[in-house]
């Protein structure tokens, strides 16, 4: 199997296993069709060039394309999830053209800015400039159907019920560019990125749901008016203010995460480590003062290879030598 196959994989077991025992009506075999579907690059850019993409929606569900999508109850559905996500350099915008739901009688239609999964969210609250609570908009408390919800990174959540048959919404996604993309969920099990937080008081994220290998090229911590700042690291980096780590999950949360790594002083060459975990997370911590780049490039682990060749990976994620 492909390493994209795996992803898509992976991905559908991800959105499976979150909302297991709560929703009855998930169509196995469309969602599966759909979501390679969607992930694959060429139809996405074969759509981009025609009109506007449309579809139905199931109860669990997964876009990566601009488009206009309606979902219609046939019969009651009462724990659905549509999971949004876009390239890394990208903000999720959602318009909602008709809501025909009725929330005296229960039915929901909220949005997350971001993913949650069983209690954990990306990115996580320290990560993220609003509260919990802040990162919802809920439609029906809101009473504005015809607004937009713009996404804070290259994800976003919607929760939705609706109890009558016939019953349901039609909303519009779009992406739209991020010159400073911070927090990141990975489409692919590889690729290469560059995090840059300019004098900005932050904390960003880059998760990959899949162990890898990544290779650190490039760290400048510390660069304020093009003076590289000549100061000995601190013993370890709990007390820079500027910093690199790498951690390793089972979940989603990076602040429920292992530490595996931290990096806090500036170089230029080649660093890498292994991380044998379901997901792997690079985390820049910003003070502020400077500006902060990291170059790195990822690509998937195989566990399987590593035990052969005597490696140990375990499954409370230590670090590969």
């Amino acid at each position: 199997m492909t390493p994209l196959s795996r992803l898509h994989w992976h991905v559908l077991l991800i959105l499976l296993a979150a909302l297991r025992g709560h929703c009855r009506y998930i169509q196995m075999r469309d969602a599966t069709e759909d979501a390679l579907v969607l992930l694959n690059t060429d139809i996405k850019r074969e759509l981009a060039q025609e009109q506007m993409y449309r579809r139905s929606l199931r109860c669990i569900d997964m876009l990566s394309i601009d488009g206009q999508f309606t979902f219609v109850a046939e019969q009651p559905q009462l724990h659905c999830a549509l999971f949004l996500i876009g390239d890394p350099e990208e903000y999720i915008t959602i318009e909602y053209n008709l809501v025909n739901i009725d929330c005296l009688g229960g039915d929901i239609l909220k949005v997350f800015d971001g993913w949650i999964i069983k209690g954990e969210k990306f990115p996580s609250s320290l990560d993220h400039p609003l509260s919990t609570s802040e990162r919802y908009t809920d439609i029906c408390e809101d009473g504005n159907a015809q607004s937009i919800t713009r996404s804070s990174q290259n994800v976003a959540m919607i929760f939705f019920r609706v109890h009558k048959p016939g019953h349901g919404f039609t909303l519009t996604v779009r992406k739209t560019p991020n010159l400073f993309p911070c927090n990141v969920i990975s489409q692919s099990p590889s690729g290469k990125f560059t995090m840059i937080i300019p004098h900005q008081h932050r904390n960003c994220s880059f998760s990959i749901i899949y162990p890898v290998v990544i290779r650190i090229s490039d760290l400048t911590l510390g660069h304020f008016n093009e003076l590289q700042l000549k100061k000995p690291p601190p013993k370890g980096c709990g007390g820079a203010g500027d910093f690199v780590e790498l951690l390793g999950g089972a979940g989603l949360d990076p602040s429920n995460m292992f530490p595996l790594a931290d990096l806090c002083h500036s170089f230029h060459g080649s660093a890498q480590m292994k991380i044998g975990c379901d997901n792997s997370v690079l985390r820049m911590v910003s003070s502020g003062k400077f500006i902060n780049r990291v170059t790195f490039e990822y690509s998937q682990l195989d566990r399987q290879l590593e035990r052969q060749q005597g490696n140990s990976v375990e499954e409370v994620c230590s670090p590969l030598n």
